[in-house]
């Protein structure tokens, strides 16, 4: 019997017999491919896009749309206002019948249900102190291996990486250039290539063969691979389909300490994505910001901008050093910094116009760039505070006796 349950658990893939650790690790490289297409900037395949919308419709008893191209989702308000296309009720309603939009969201809400269902095998696993430490500190195969039930780690490090990557960076950034009343004119976006987050976690399962889903299920994965892999942003507007084109750059960088490939994006000198209509995003670092804070940092333009994450990439931008003595900073007091051997710490008065009473310590930090130097950066602390070392040590929790008694920090 113990023998017909271990062969049970093992699958041919790739014409090589592989275990659950194998399987996760072969899910996670699978992972790293939609990535690729969750972040790929060129022209969208019309026609398999227009073939999957169409198969979709069919498949909720509605008739193929007519399709609307737009050279970006910033586009397709006014087509839809142009064209007086009403994006119907997504909710449902009382009458017999919801508009396509709503029917196809139905139809792929019930289908994930139930792939997770296939998934879990029954009810969520429940996990152990050690099992979920073991989750968030050992890699994907690692934690199989030490007991981590496999439905929780794909959750982390394919699904929960990709919606990072792609719905909370490049489709939330991407939404910054929509106006606000876009979702009454248009309704419900689909996401094209950022629902990679959803449906390439669904594909990597499949490919790893770490769930068996029903043929209705994959009849409709395929189709919603297919759609992803081919398109931008689109929306269901009844007998009208708007669909937006992919954008023409996306620029990225590695997420800093990520564990699943996460990536934000960022370019220090262009937009970091960027549509054929010419518009775009500046994002530094992972942060959307005003085309000024790449183009053209002032110290006037820093000292109205009540946005303090936007104030911290337009001072980093211009560098700190550079701000501080263009924006004639009071100086309160300086001091060498015992946690730091060579580097000084100094205390200004922040702004007024930065909306309450604060102190900008201006500190080094402790360990080197990739270019070799120590990064200069600034910190708020409160206002009552009025000695440097008082200050470094507020950052930390610790007094400013107890920060002087710092070996060196990092």
């Amino acid at each position: 019997m113990a023998t017909s349950r271990a062969a049970r658990r093992r699958t041919s893939l790739l014409g090589r017999k592989i275990f659950a650790p194998e399987r996760v690790a072969s899910a996670c490289l699978l992972r790293d491919e939609w990535l690729e297409h969750g972040l790929r900037a060129e022209p969208s395949d019309r026609p398999t896009a227009e073939a999957a919308v169409s198969e979709l419709y069919r498949l909720v008893g509605a008739s193929p749309p007519e399709f609307v191209w737009v050279r970006s989702p910033v586009a397709a308000p006014a087509v839809a206002m142009a064209m007086g296309l009403d994006p119907g009720a997504w909710q449902p309603r009382l009458n017999d019948q919801l508009p396509p939009s709503g029917r196809i969201a139905t139809l792929l809400s019930a289908s994930r249900h139930r792939m997770d269902r296939r998934l879990r095998r029954g009810q969520p696993p429940w996990m152990n102190t050690a099992q979920r430490e073991a989750m968030w500190t050992l890699s994907p195969e690692e934690a199989v291996r030490a007991g981590v039930p496999v439905e929780p780690i794909l959750a982390l490090a394919v699904q929960d990486s990709l919606r990072t990557s792609l719905s909370d960076g490049v489709a939330a950034a991407i939404r910054t250039l929509l106006p606000d009343t876009a979702r009454d004119v248009l309704g419900i976006a689909w996401y094209g290539q950022q629902d990679a987050y959803r449906v390439g976690y669904y594909d990597a399962i499949r490919q790893a063969e770490l769930a068996a889903f029903r043929g209705d299920d994959l009849r409709l994965l395929d189709i919603q691979v297919a759609l992803t892999r081919a398109t931008g942003w689109w929306w269901s507007l009844g007998p009208v389909c708007v669909m937006a084109e992919r954008p023409t750059v996306v620029h990225t960088e590695p997420t800093p300490n990520a564990r699943h490939n996460e990536r934000r994006l960022h370019h220090p000198d262009l937009p970091a994505i960027g549509f054929a209509d010419g518009s775009h995003v500046y994002i530094q670092h992972g942060a959307v910001v005003p085309d000024w804070v790449v183009l053209d940092p002032t110290p006037e333009r820093i000292r109205g901008e009540r946005n303090i994450e936007v104030r911290r990439c337009a001072i980093e931008r211009l560098g700190w050093d550079v701000y501080v003595d263009r924006a004639e900073l009071e100086l309160i007091a300086e001091r060498d910094d015992p946690g730091n051997p060579g580097a000084t710490l100094r205390l200004y008065d922040a702004p007024s116009e930065w909306g309450r009473p604060l102190r900008v310590l201006l500190a080094v930090n402790g360990s080197l760039e990739r270019d070799g130097h120590r990064r200069r950066y600034g910190l708020n602390v409160p206002e009552w505070i009025d000695d440097p070392l008082s200050a470094a040590g507020w950052t930390y929790g610790l007094s400013g006796d107890h920060y002087a008694q710092l070996v060196r920090r990092t």
